[in-house]
């Protein structure tokens, strides 16, 4: 695909993650629909630096937990461009406490909403306003965690599993017309509240690499899976070799 003169809707565009995939979508002349939930502040910067690049940046807040409210992103999206060529299901939350025997059904209903239900009404959306014959694009952010099934942040971990045969399910149900691929993502950026060498102590102990990747290289494999044409069903996992 072509990338300049594209419509890309990106969720939780404003910040980390989302705002490298905004930044990289709109240097390679994409316009934008950055949906946000709570960044209000940093979206505005985000949707200004995007601008630079020469093209339209939109922002749009939504509660993803909602599914009124997620289901008016796309038709918003579309009263503002006419159309959607690419959609990013970037947006999910990562609680701390997560466990197994300390979940609840609230925690539950949250993250399944946010992390799975989100994308799935999204990119059903999305694939109902392509028009018969045009191509179309789905990116799905996941978690490189997942290759090992360890039990911790365990709701976590099962919507994001959800989401990985999502995209692998959606690549074939929509087909030819729409490619549906996702990058899984390992040691990108340190938590919330960690130091500035969490990173550093993780590549050393537990990456081959023995370095941490950066939201830079997650927009690079974006722009990269976005360009091919012969490319459906594909999960790049961006973990240094962390999760082999």
């Amino acid at each position: 695909m072509e990338l300049k003169g594209k419509v890309a809707l990106v969720t939780g565009g404003a910040i980390r993650v989302g705002r490298a995939l905004v930044l990289a979508l709109a240097e390679a002349g994409c316009h934008l629909f950055i949906h946000y939930g709570r960044s209000a502040l940093p979206v505005r910067e985000t949707q200004a630096d995007a601008g630079q690049f020469g093209v339209e940046a939109h922002i749009y807040s939504a509660d993803l937990a909602d599914a009124a409210a997620t289901q008016r992103i796309v038709p918003a999206a579309i009263d503002r461009y006419g159309r959607v060529d690419i959609l990013v299901n970037n947006a999910a939350i990562f609680p701390e406490e997560d466990t197994f025997r300390a979940s609840d059904l609230g925690a539950w209903d949250r993250l399944f909403a946010i992390n799975l239900r989100a994308p799935f009404l999204l990119s059903q959306a999305f694939a109902a306003q392509i028009p018969a014959g045009e191509q179309g694009k789905i990116i799905n952010v996941l978690d490189a965690r997942l290759r090992q099934p360890v039990p911790d942040h365990f709701v976590y971990r099962l919507t994001k599993a959800g989401l990985w045969t999502m995209t692998e399910m959606l690549a074939h149900e929509l087909a030819p017309h729409i490619s549906v691929n996702a990058v899984a993502l390992g040691a990108i950026l340190p938590p919330p509240g960690a130091n500035s060498g969490y990173l550093e102590d993780l590549a050393q102990a537990q990456i081959p690499l023995k370095r941490a990747g950066s939201p830079q290289i997650v927009a690079q494999n974006v722009l990269h899976l976005l360009r091919q044409d012969f490319l459906t069903g594909v999960i790049i996992p961006i973990d240094g070799g962390q999760f082999l």
